[in-house]
């Protein structure tokens, strides 16, 4: 693998990617799906971050290609009913592609975490881990194109994927976390963390100390053996 810097790419697709291939010799490659504010400079420093600190070939991908949606909930929420899973799975695989290493694991958060429960029905990603990602798709994300992260899951290997989970997480309530375990998803979950507590330290839901371990408990689950 050469030795590059982080940059923007563009995958066959036509979406928008960033991606550090810069490790010498990654332990694996890792793809990243970002939540509902898409790719910014959050995802830019962690998958420099990441390719640096876990010795990884990482590469994040944008949620929604093509299109210039405000940056306030509102627009942002309704936009995802929008989305295809079919199209965005293809994506995320292109991504896997382009970092050119033999095994390959997928990490997301939100609405990336919500991804990565569907992607446990493809065979590309050795190893996964959701970040709070929606266990059932809320009502007003629903459409033709959205599918039930449960029934991805129930068709796939959902023994590969780690959910973490915060116990205040309205997009978790604990009837549904239940649901995961039965269909064989790995589960740790924070007693009193709420939604997106982990990966962006300027919401007022980030904790540090869970969100050092959350990270810590991802890259051994990702690194461990299938």
């Amino acid at each position: 693998m050469g030795h590059t810097w982080a940059m923007r790419i563009v995958l066959p697709s036509g979406t928008p990617a960033e991606i550090d291939s810069s490790a010498k010799s990654p332990a694996m490659g890792l793809v990243i799906a970002p939540d509902i504010w898409s790719l910014r400079p959050l995802y830019d420093d962690m998958v420099s971050r990441l390719a640096r600190e876990w010795n990884m070939a990482v590469c994040a991908v944008e949620p929604f290609p093509g299109r210039s949606i405000p940056q306030e909930i509102e627009p942002r929420m309704a936009a995802v009913s929008s989305l295809d899973d079919a199209l965005h799975l293809r994506d995320l695989h292109e991504a896997a592609d382009a970092l050119g290493t033999p095994r390959v694991g997928l990490m997301g958060f939100c609405l990336g975490g919500m991804y990565c429960f569907k992607s446990a029905v493809s065979e590309r990603f050795t190893r996964i881990a959701s970040f709070y990602g929606m266990i059932r798709v809320p009502a007003n994300w629903r459409s033709a194109t959205q599918g039930e992260p449960l029934d991805y899951l129930a068709r796939g290997d959902a023994r590969k994927v780690l959910a973490i989970i915060g116990t205040k997480d309205p997009y978790t309530p604990a009837p549904d976390v239940e649901e995961l375990r039965k269909v064989g998803c790995n589960v740790v979950e924070y007693e009193g963390a709420e939604h997106a507590f982990a990966h962006d330290a300027s919401r007022p839901s980030h904790r540090k100390e869970d969100a050092a371990d959350a990270f810590a408990r991802a890259r051994e689950w990702l690194l461990g053996s299938s």
